[in-house]
């Protein structure tokens, strides 16, 4: 028993009925000791100030941001002649180089779990590979071993969790022996929560003694690497470099050097990846110029206009679609955290389960809450440089994050299965296809054979059929 807790009830209860919060004490006198004990730590970690600015003006004198003029982004587009194509090799020089010597490393936002895919468990455990039924974290743990190993850089890998999946994710790496990296080089590290509120701004209570916390957002990343002192980890093995990704993209590679090389050589601070938008309506933000300032704008805050607006040659004007994937400088991070510069939060409504007025479970069928969110990319209008670089969309984003349809696991096993056999055709080995086109077997190339096209076709034995399903495995 925590004495000296339980002898701050009287400060901490003043505390949260001086914010409009002295219902989170409305079931103290039903509450065993442990259960008083765990109510009290949570309050005391809130900070009401926060949460009383951020129901003022999230919620309550909410008013919807006239639309601003925007401009495209400058973005580094696709090679289209032999001078893009050599200047992303002096990329690729220049990035390769930072790789040797260690100086990026990846991290990926693991916060998530597997619900909406119906999987218990968090998201990175899903299976997904289309032959091995490798898991997300799996597949990605690969490739980052096989840079590893080209690059013969022992660089760390970063997983950041949320306290939903912790424990969860941290047995899971262990159950698989960490897919084959040294223990010590996978780091991992949480990010903050923030109580969830009702649409009046009261903070919800998930059961009797215990407050619903939600994630802060993916921009919870960079309070979290200063806070967690991963930041300090980072600097100590000589890493400059961040290779910011999340889990759910199927495609993503965690280490590129044409990436890192761009960077670099833009002298930038923070950079990022895109794809051109399929259509005009997808559900991604679009990189633009506002007020001169690199933003992202949420598909939901474009107007129809905005979001069909076209050029001059007929195509979209806000084609530059966020993949969530960024370089960022380590020493960018630390800045931020000396100037004490704040990420803007966001409002996601939500259905929260809670405990009702009368203490009777709630499992609501429609938004009844709020959780504030920071989102990573509203980082960018505070770097003093950026780059913003195109990437195929068939080689870099496939998503996992509906159960079906439109960027499920159905489709990313598809984009995954036809990548690796564009290398495969690419290698001159014949791929057989039905009639509509689709792929005739299942084909799935581990990072362990071939990190990629190249080592692909270096790799591979002269007469390979593909007359089944084909996993070509490493090392």
């Amino acid at each position: 028993m925590d004495v000296s807790l339980l002898t701050r009830e009287p400060v901490l209860r003043a505390k949260a009925e001086k914010a409009g919060q002295g219902h989170l004490f409305l079931w103290w006198p039903e509450l065993g000791i442990p259960e008083k004990e765990r109510l009290l730590r949570q309050v005391a970690d809130i900070d009401f100030d926060l949460i009383q600015e951020l129901v003022r003006v999230l919620i309550l004198d909410r008013t919807k941001e006239p639309l601003m003029p925007l401009e495209p982004a400058p973005v580094v587009p696709l090679p289209a002649d032999e001078k893009a194509r050599r200047d992303r090799q002096r990329a690729r020089q220049e990035g390769e180089a930072l790789l040797r010597a260690g100086k990026v490393a990846p991290l990926v936002a693991a916060g998530g779990q597997g619900t909406r895919l119906g999987f218990e468990g968090p998201k990175g455990a899903f299976p997904i590979g289309p032959v091995s039924k490798a898991c997300l974290f799996r597949i990605l743990a690969e490739r980052i071993l096989a840079a590893r190993r080209r690059y013969g850089a022992a660089v760390p890998w970063y997983v950041l969790t949320s306290p939903a999946n912790d424990r969860q994710t941290r047995r899971f790496f262990e159950e698989q022996g960490w897919f084959g990296l040294p223990k010590e080089d996978v780091v991992f590290f949480q990010q903050g929560t923030l109580p969830a509120v009702d649409l009046a701004g009261k903070i919800l209570l998930e059961d009797k003694a215990e407050i619903a916390m939600s994630p802060d957002g993916h921009g919870g990343t960079l309070p979290a690497l200063w806070k967690s002192g991963v930041l300090d980890d980072m600097e100590r093995r000589g890493i400059e470099e961040i290779s910011y990704f999340q889990v759910d993209n199927v495609l993503v590679p965690p280490l590129d050097p044409v990436f890192a090389g761009c960077h670099r050589l833009g002298d930038a601070e923070m950079s990022s990846k895109v794809v051109r938008k399929a259509y005009p309506e997808e559900k991604v933000g679009v990189f633009c110029l506002r007020e001169g300032k690199l933003v992202v704008v949420e598909y939901s805050d474009l107007s129809p206009e905005q979001m069909h607006a076209t050029g001059p040659d007929g195509t979209l004007r806000y084609w530059a679609g966020n993949i969530a994937v960024h370089m960022i400088r380590v020493d960018f991070v630390r800045r931020l955290q000396a100037e004490n510069l704040r990420l803007p939060f966001h409002r996601a409504e939500k259905k929260i389960p809670c405990v009702g007025t009368d203490g009777k479970p709630v499992v609501p069928e429609k938004p009844n809450g709020v959780k504030f969110e920071t989102f990573i990319f509203d980082a960018l209008p505070l770097a003093r440089r950026s780059v913003t670089l195109e990437v195929s969309r068939k080689e870099e984003f496939s998503p996992v994050k509906n159960a079906r349809g439109v960027d499920s696991p159905e489709s990313a096993q598809r984009d995954l299965m036809e990548l690796h056999a564009s290398w495969l055709e690419d290698a001159g080995v014949p791929v057989p296809r039905k009639p509509d086109g689709s792929l005739a077997f299942r084909i799935e190339i581990s990072p362990l054979f071939a990190l990629d096209r190249e080592e692909l076709r270096a790799r591979l034995r002269s007469g390979l059929q593909v007359d089944r399903d084909l996993y070509l495995s490493g090392p």
